[in-house]
């Protein structure tokens, strides 16, 4: 590719003429610009490539494609390192997923990507490049300069190259923009055969930083392109909010929310977040569970280990209020009268209940059980003991199974111990096997607030070397 490199999406046989009603575009390579240092005015630099003799210029309604590197060159992003992984390690504000050296992090930007879009690639031995400190504003920045230089009115985006899951290869996409519409949302509309159109949103930026890094390249040293034919995606008015706390005017509206995210992690950090997530929490919604949700976490908690290739789990389900409060009560009569048994004086026995009353809080209640068919007999009490202890260990273990599939589908849970003091008053309650054991009551529901901090814990603390 030559610094004269252009495409157009005119691409039908030379004796097929579009229309002239068919929509076109061309894009081409702006050559001339020189190897960029920190504190160059970008856009000077632009601007007199694009007045070179011969070359077309800038005209209204243009939009220029630049790469991230020139104006992280001309911002002074250059930095001394031998160390790229530090560099790495400072622009990261999470893991998304980690296999060997690569890691794809999310930056401080949003983004996710490789490396936190530090690159070794195209600065001199011993330097990296870190992306822009504020993509959006270099693009409005360079977006004004050339108005005030030029005298039009052009769109600017920023592009970067990225990888994408499920697809082989890499693109350029925008990581700043400046009087361009970055998004065109269909939704509400309808396609050709009057189907509605209810998930549609085109990210038009990303579409423009593909079509020019097709004649940019990536070995050329062709850092910036112009697109001209499209003036619809022009829009001054586009970022007139851009400096606004919360604002989302510029490629940062490409940005997916956590909350949308379906895919926000990578597997063994699904894995660590889910069990991050996990939380007892205490104070619940009244918003119903859904019961298909606790059934997956279900799925989950039966793939826990146990012993002689057994499966000791049972889950009672309570997803009726009826059968919730019958169990309660009868659990609330029966420790009332273990605490009277103690000696207990009834405002001490008051500020039992109360303080136990978490699983009455909750919309939906597991009591997990242990069944231990395929236990060993042994005739001595201390292996029979150490027999009852392995499924004891493995009914904890599917429990916590349990708790991190709960977590997994955003629901909260708490690991109650009491209906393990009243075993036969739950049995006999929920009409249960004589060898099903409680093991405790599970509350879940979602969250009334966001749990408190967890406490520091390092490995460190719970580990002994021999």
């Amino acid at each position: 590719m030559n610094a004269e490199a252009a495409a157009t999406s005119d691409t039908a046989p030379s004796d097929t003429a579009p229309s002239d009603t068919a929509p076109s575009y061309t894009v081409w390579a702006l050559p001339g610009i020189p190897e960029v240092r920190p504190g160059d005015d970008l856009a000077k630099l632009i601007a007199g490539a694009a007045g070179a003799a011969g070359a077309p210029g800038l005209a209204q309604g243009d939009v220029l494609l630049v790469t991230s590197k020139i104006v992280s060159k001309a911002e002074g992003r250059l930095l001394r390192a031998t160390d790229r992984e530090a560099a790495i390690d400072a622009e990261t504000v999470r893991v998304v997923a980690r296999r060997g050296p690569t890691r794809i992090v999310e930056t401080r930007h949003g983004f996710v990507m490789a490396a936190a879009g530090v690159d070794a690639s195209n600065t001199e031995p011993g330097t990296v490049l870190l992306l822009p400190e504020d993509p959006d504003a270099s693009a409005r920045a360079l977006r004004l300069r050339l108005r005030e230089l030029l005298g039009v009115e052009v769109g600017v985006v920023v592009t970067d190259t990225f990888g994408r899951p499920w697809r082989n290869g890499l693109t350029d996409v925008a990581v700043g923009a400046s009087g361009v519409r970055v998004l065109d949302d269909l939704r509400g509309g309808s396609d050709p055969h009057g189907n509605p159109l209810s998930a549609t949103v085109v990210a038009t930026a990303d579409e423009l930083a593909a079509a020019g890094d097709l004649v940019k390249g990536k070995t050329d040293g062709l850092p910036v392109a112009v697109l001209r034919g499209l003036p619809r995606v022009v829009d001054p008015a586009a970022d007139r909010t851009a400096g606004a706390d919360g604002d989302d005017s510029g490629a940062r509206a490409l940005v997916r929310s956590a909350v949308d995210d379906m895919f926000r992690l990578g597997t063994s950090e699904a894995v660590r977040e889910a069990v991050t997530l996990r939380r007892t929490v205490r104070e619940f919604t009244e918003q119903p569970v859904d019961g298909d949700a606790v059934r997956r976490a279900v799925a989950l908690a039966v793939t826990a280990p146990a012993p002689h290739h057994t499966a000791p789990w049972r889950f009672v389900l309570l997803e009726s209020e009826g059968a919730r409060l019958r169990l309660l009560d009868a659990m609330r009569d029966a420790w009332v009268a273990d605490l009277r048994g103690d000696g207990f004086s009834e405002e001490r026995i008051a500020r039992r209940i109360r303080r136990g009353d978490v699983l009455r809080k909750a919309p939906y209640l597991v009591v997990p059980c242990l069944v231990a068919d395929g236990a060993h007999r042994y005739p001595d009490a201390r292996r029979a003991a150490a027999e009852r202890e392995m499924f004891v260990v493995a009914a904890g273990a599917g429990v916590q199974n349990l708790l991190v599939g709960l977590a997994g589908e955003g629901l909260a849970s708490a690991w109650v111990s009491s209906t393990m003091f009243c075993r036969e008053v739950v049995r006999e309650v929920l009409e249960l096997p004589a060898d099903w054991d409680p093991m405790g009551a599970v509350a879940v529901g979602y969250p009334a607030a966001p749990p408190r901090p967890r406490p520091a814990r390092t490995a460190e603390a719970f580990v002994e070397v021999r």
